[in-house]
């Protein structure tokens, strides 16, 4: 839109739209004062007639010719004034005295003042994403000190665990150390305290003995005693002639180790009838090893220390006892010769 009443040349506005005649502005307000005379019927530069020695009806014609006149005048000017003269132009504040002022049409003025919203909008979004990478910068600040936190109790839980290890590997240390000392302290010097494991092949009776056996397991010796030959079926009773057998085993081996442990084991299939007087495996397996025991006590005078009993039940089962021949081999009674000696305790 045009504008009229903005300041002329000289004006502190910047690109202000002035008109092209720099003089049009007072043109403009002395024709509208004027008009506002001429329409309200007073025109102060004109005499009055009483002034004029020709007398009134001469000074009356010429004032009424005048006013119409003017009058008509007026109106044209006042329509110009109003409408416009429809060329405007765009001269900077800043532009040097003489240049020329730059003619805008209104499709210029439309383009501008798009360009102007796009540029706005521009701004606008740019604002946008400069708060949301404020927002994420803030947000990569927080991520970045809880990592910090976190890696810094990571480091404090491995400094821990690493004392902790050290702690470990030293106590290890030191058991190894006490478990060497106490190896060392218990190792038989020399062969003899062993000579159980090496005799193996020395000429025992016991081998000739009927329902008896000798084998080596480890560093022991175990002589098997067929319990089917010693008790009656289900109880800790010797029958006729077990104890000849006993006395006769018994003598091989306290001849040839009189000092060495024996342990009397009594084993049993599991399935045998039990009575109330030994209601589990266990008691029955317990009561015939003592009976055995009393058996190499008072018949051969063996150190009660020399001996001990042990009862398995039916834990250590030789063969499966699925048949009425394996349960036969399982129940039985083993003296077993071990390598540590009487004199050692």
């Amino acid at each position: 839109m045009p504008n009229f009443d903005g300041a002329g040349e000289g004006s502190d506005t910047a690109g202000s739209i002035v008109p092209v005649d720099s003089g049009f502005r007072q043109y403009q307000i002395f024709l509208r004062t004027c008009l506002l005379l001429s329409l309200t019927g007073h025109v102060a530069t004109i005499p009055r007639a009483s002034q004029s020695p020709y007398g009134s009806n001469l000074y009356l014609r010429v004032y009424m010719s005048f006013q119409r006149t003017t009058r008509s005048a007026l109106l044209i000017c006042a329509l110009l004034t109003t409408v416009g003269c429809g060329r405007v132009v765009f001269t900077p504040s800043s532009a040097p005295p003489g240049t020329q002022p730059i003619a805008l049409s209104p499709q210029q003025q439309q383009m501008l003042a798009a360009q102007q919203q796009q540029l706005q909008q521009r701004a606008d979004a740019l604002d946008r994403d400069n708060q949301e990478l404020e927002s994420m910068l803030a947000q990569s600040r927080q991520q970045m000190q809880l990592m910090r936190d976190q890696m810094v109790a990571t480091q404090d839980q491995l400094k821990a665990t690493a004392d902790r290890l050290a702690a470990a590997q030293v106590d290890n240390q030191q058991l190894q150390s006490r478990t060497q000392a106490m190896t060392a302290s218990v190792q038989t010097p020399g062969a003899a305290e062993i000579r159980a494991n090496n005799t193996l092949l020395r000429p025992l009776q016991v081998a000739n003995v009927p329902g008896a056996s000798v084998r080596q397991d480890g560093d022991t010796i175990r002589v098997t005693l067929a319990g089917d030959q010693l008790f009656v079926p289900g109880s800790p009773q010797l029958k006729p002639g077990a104890d000849q057998m006993l006395r006769t085993v018994a003598a091989d081996l306290l001849t040839n180790y009189p000092d060495h442990l024996i342990g009397i084991e009594g084993h049993t299939d599991g399935g045998t009838q039990l009575g109330p007087q030994y209601p589990t495996p266990h008691h029955l397996s317990v009561a015939q090893a003592t009976v055995v025991y009393e058996q190499l006590r008072q018949s051969l005078g063996a150190a009660p220390e020399q001996l001990f009993v042990i009862g398995h039940g039916a834990n250590h089962p030789l063969v499966s006892n699925a048949t009425p021949a394996g349960q036969a081999q399982n129940r039985r009674v083993e003296l077993v010769v071990y390598p540590e000696t009487t004199r050692r305790r």
